[in-house]
């Protein structure tokens, strides 16, 4: 299995070296020159089998060489024995035909934690492997940091730089990544939002001579071990669903579009998804993209779903590639349209591609708190605001064909200030974010300014 950039101007890498570089070196996103296999019959099997087993399997096809089966299910085991549900990733049905995936059952609270235990995991062995050493920089909208910290804290070979929006974050996504004691563990609150924070870290990839002096590497989700270790959750419930017999729809609460993604990459191998619909809050980018002719920023605003508070979904790169036919050219020509100008025009043969399987749609911060106080009084459950956007945007979905399965993606304790805002008589709490609330933070406030952050992750990584 190699990886190739969909920018066309880095040469394909091994997945162990994709794995560790995070970004291609011409600023494009890597994927596999060809897309794995899994038959109907493996498929079936999953429902019986234990998540680290299935994740085993889903890695081994993406990883090739790079691990034996064993070492696999190693990885898996460890990575998935820290969660609280013994099925990891646990379906909740709502209603007729209509499921609720739990992927916040992990040590940070949130769906993050699914890829990120997986990728510590496999940077220990490869790291201690080739006796190397690297720096991690990663933007986060809130809980990509918490769950990146948490799996690489106290690794000897890795030292860890987040980068968050300053004031742009729950107070319990930032003690997630600030109260952390250990020594290779930094955190950045950056003046600007998480769009300012992507851009200075594809900055820094962009780099070659910085890259190569702090051992730079990147676990965002343009990482594509994060997207691989995130198909699995769709093979999983799918599985349990009743497929591949039975096709399955999906609704995504997404601002990056990697989780999104990661469906795509579940439908590629095989498994008979039925569609997927991209939940945006009223930073809607997506929604825009997937229903008109155009993907052009807009100005990111501060909702009750910060984690989406994004206008620059850095995995529609991967989506935009493969609906082109895999055009390098043209894909590049895009994204510095996208660069330089803030938008481009979508092909017609683009949109065609994105209509099979996709559709986009923006909920509004009403009916985000609307959905809230719908789904506790409706279901008794207490959902986070990210959730509820998917929820929102699943109800306008046809459950009688295909089962509809919404992706939690975090605890609704993560987001207490907001959900009390909505229903005050029901506290969002959980042992694990009470715990965090009088500890001491860590962090570094910083402009968003390229050379200054260069000039601290090079400290930090001398240091």
């Amino acid at each position: 299995m190699r990886y190739i950039s969909t920018r066309g101007g880095a040469a394909p890498k091994s997945f162990e070296d994709v794995l560790l570089a995070g970004l291609a070196e011409d600023g494009g996103l890597y994927v596999p020159d060809v897309w794995p296999q899994v038959s109907a019959a493996e498929i079936a099997d999953f429902a019986h089998q234990p998540y680290a087993e299935v994740a085993a399997r889903i890695l081994q096809a993406f990883a090739g060489e790079t691990f034996s089966a064993d070492e696999a299910l190693q990885a898996c085991t460890q990575a998935y024995g820290s969660f609280d549900a013994a099925a990891v990733a646990p379906l909740v049905q709502l209603g007729p035909n209509r499921w609720l995936l739990e992927l916040y059952r992990g040590p940070t609270l949130a769906f993050k934690d699914v890829a990120m235990q997986l990728l510590a995991q496999l940077y220990e062995r490869i790291l201690e492997r080739r006796e190397e050493t690297l720096t991690i920089v990663a933007a986060t909208s809130g809980d990509t940091g918490g769950a990146a910290v948490e799996a690489f804290r106290g690794l000897k070979r890795v030292k860890i730089v987040i980068l968050f929006p300053n004031g742009r974050i729950s107070p319990v996504q930032r003690r997630f990544m600030t109260t952390p004691t250990e020594a290779n563990v930094a955190c950045l609150s950056v003046d600007g939002d998480f769009d300012d924070c992507q851009a200075l870290v594809k900055g820094l990839f962009r780099d070659d001579g910085f890259r190569a002096d702090v051992g730079l590497s990147g676990v965002n989700s343009i990482n594509w071990a994060r997207i691989a270790a995130q198909s699995v959750y769709y093979f999983t419930s799918a599985a349990a669903l009743g497929a591949p017999e039975r096709r399955v729809s999906f609704v995504v609460p997404t601002g990056n579009f990697g989780d999104a993604f990661a469906g795509y990459v579940a439908k590629r191998m095989g498994l008979p998804i039925d569609h997927i619909r991209a939940a945006t809050n009223s930073n809607d980018i997506l929604a825009r993209a997937f229903s008109g002719g155009a993907y052009a920023r807009g100005r990111a605003v501060a909702t009750l779903s910060p984690a989406m508070d994004i206008q620059a979904a850095s995995n529609f790169e991967r989506l935009v590639f493969e609906a082109s036919g895999r055009d390098a050219s043209a894909t590049r020509q895009a994204f510095d349209s996208f660069q330089a100008s803030g938008g481009f025009e979508l092909t017609a043969t683009m949109r065609a591609s994105f209509a099979q399987l996709f559709s986009g749609a923006a909920v509004s911060e009403s009916e985000t708190a609307a959905q809230i106080l719908r789904t506790y009084e409706e279901t008794g459950l207490l959902v986070d605001p990210h959730t509820a956007v998917g929820l929102a945007a699943a109800a306008g979905l046809d459950a009688d064909t295909a089962p509809v399965v919404t992706l939690a993606t975090a605890h609704p304790a993560k987001f207490p200030e907001a959900l009390a805002e909505i229903l005050p008589s029901v506290p969002a709490v959980h042992p694990k974010a009470e715990a965090l609330a009088g500890l001491a933070e860590r962090m570094t406030e910083i402009a968003a300014d390229m050379e200054a952050v260069k000039a601290y992750i090079r400290q930090f990584a001398a240091a």
